[in-house]
């Protein structure tokens, strides 16, 4: 199944994460859109292979929580001067997943 990309100025990347298509924009970076998708599909596929769940919603959940725990746990280690960029891509991600999941 395959999401229509919308029109706009910034060109999209088409990904794939848990079987489905998306078309996101991501500042025209491709390669760090398909770095960013390739990680949400592994950590998806991992969460349904551990358990055993096909509900797509349920598995993208705990996958979210999996990512925000190492997220939480390398942004402890890294620092404060760290902390402002992480917490700058990872808004760029939630973005990102926001404008997928309303297509």
């Amino acid at each position: 199944m395959s999401e229509e990309p919308k029109t706009g100025s910034d060109p999209s990347t088409a990904v794939t994460i848990f079987g489905r298509t998306y078309h996101l924009r991501g500042g025209g970076d491709s390669a760090y859109v398909s770095e960013l998708a390739a990680i949400v599909d592994r950590k998806m596929r991992e969460v349904a292979t551990a358990t055993g769940t096909a509900d797509t919603l349920k598995v993208a959940i705990l996958a979210s929580l999996n990512i925000a725990d190492e997220y939480l746990q390398a942004s402890r280690t890294a620092g404060p001067s760290r902390d402002g960029e992480t917490r700058k891509r990872l808004a760029r991600m939630v973005a990102m997943l926001d404008e997928a999941l309303v297509e």
